[in-house]
C-alpha cells in the first residue's frame, strides 16, 4: 500500500494511549487498532479531524505516501 499510517508514532510522541484517543474521537479501540495497523480502506475526514485535534498535529503527520515498487504510472489525459 502506498499510504502509510503513522498514528502509532504520533501516539508515542504525544505520550497518549490508544484508549484515551479512541474515547475522545468516539471510535472503538478495535477500530483504532485497525487504523494504526493500516488495515483500513478509508477514514472519514471528521474522524481524522478529531484525531488531529486531540494530538495537536496535521493529517500529514499521520499519513505518508510511499510509492510501491510495482506502481504503474497512470495513463490518460488529465488536463
Amino acid at each position: 500500500m502506498a499510504i502509510v499510517v503513522r498514528l502509532d508514532v504520533m501516539l508515542a510522541l504525544r505520550k497518549v494511549r490508544s484508549r484515551e484517543l479512541a474515547q475522545h474521537v468516539g471510535i472503538t479501540e478495535s477500530n483504532l487498532s485497525l487504523l494504526k495497523s493500516g488495515r483500513v480502506r478509508g477514514i472519514r475526514f471528521e474522524t481524522l479531524s478529531r484525531i488531529c485535534d486531540y494530538l495537536h498535529c496535521q493529517p500529514g503527520d499521520l499519513l505518508t505516501y510511499e510509492p510501491d515498487d510495482d506502481t504503474t504510472p497512470l495513463t490518460g489525459d488529465f488536463e
